[in-house]
């Protein structure tokens, strides 16, 4: 199969080399209208780098969600900019793994993308396997907030967001099954969350439709591993440096 890049850039002459960079490489450029359209190509699977614009809104946010994965998952992360742009600090800390200084040449990406294959290369051995994340859009009175799923299990879910989740009741919340084109939405209590964005979500409300979908997508798990729900739960306790809000009850 193959590979393909996600880009998220609108500037036509950084486009144009990266195509064509792209295309000696045997990988596609795959054109994305928006920083959500990338993180899904991202999350899905569908794509082995991720290529960000930092100069368009949101980009710094995309590198930071994409960064959240696991080894076995991430993407090569690359951030395109300027060479006078005083944020180069901060591509790196959002997690970009290389900076394409704009105007750029095809070297710079060939030289990017090979000293990523090369550390993937040396780290495979050492890399464990990792479920699939999802990503999970929580709503909230200040705006959406987006995260990627640590777990789910049949009462509730727990998630890695880029900042701190809100402590609240009834929290509007809405995700893809991984794996599946099922959105599962409802409402859910933050039953704690933690500084560094983790959190723990009970489900207060969900649908019969999406309580159904969900425990046919938990039985077909369990006949891979017996010790998934046990796992699920693990993950919704609360963490030593979380802020416990709710205990979960019946």
């Amino acid at each position: 199969m193959r590979q393909s890049a996600a880009v998220l850039c609108h500037d036509k002459r950084s486009l144009q080399t990266l195509e064509a960079t792209l295309e000696q490489l045997g990988i596609e450029l795959v054109n994305c209208p928006s920083g959500q359209g990338a993180l899904e190509l991202v999350m899905t699977g569908r794509c082995s780098t991720l290529i960000v614009d930092f100069d368009l809104p949101g980009a710094e946010e995309v590198i930071r969600m994409a960064a959240l994965l696991p080894p076995g998952q991430k993407p090569a992360l690359l951030a395109v900019a300027s060479r006078a742009w005083p944020g180069t600090g901060q591509a790196f800390q959002s997690g970009a793994s290389r900076i394409l200084y704009r105007p750029f040449e095809a070297e710079q990406l060939k030289e990017a993308l090979k000293a990523d294959r090369k550390a993937r290369k040396s780290n495979r051995r050492k890399s464990a396997r990792y479920e699939v994340k999802t990503l999970v859009y929580l709503d909230h009175e200040s705006g959406t907030l987006t995260g990627i799923s640590i777990d789910i299990g049949e009462h509730g879910l727990a998630v890695q967001a880029t900042e701190p989740v809100p402590m609240s009741s009834s929290l509007a919340f809405r995700c893809v099954l991984p794996g599946t084109d099922v959105t599962l939405q409802g409402h859910a209590d933050v039953i704690w969350a933690s500084d560094q964005g983790r959190a723990g979500l009970f489900f207060s409300k969900l649908a019969p439709a999406a309580r159904k979908h969900l425990k046919h997508w938990l039985s077909k798990r369990r006949a891979h591993s017996k010790d998934k729900d046990k796992h699920a739960v693990r993950n919704l306790l609360p963490p030593e440096d979380a802020h416990v809000l709710f205990a979960a009850s019946e």
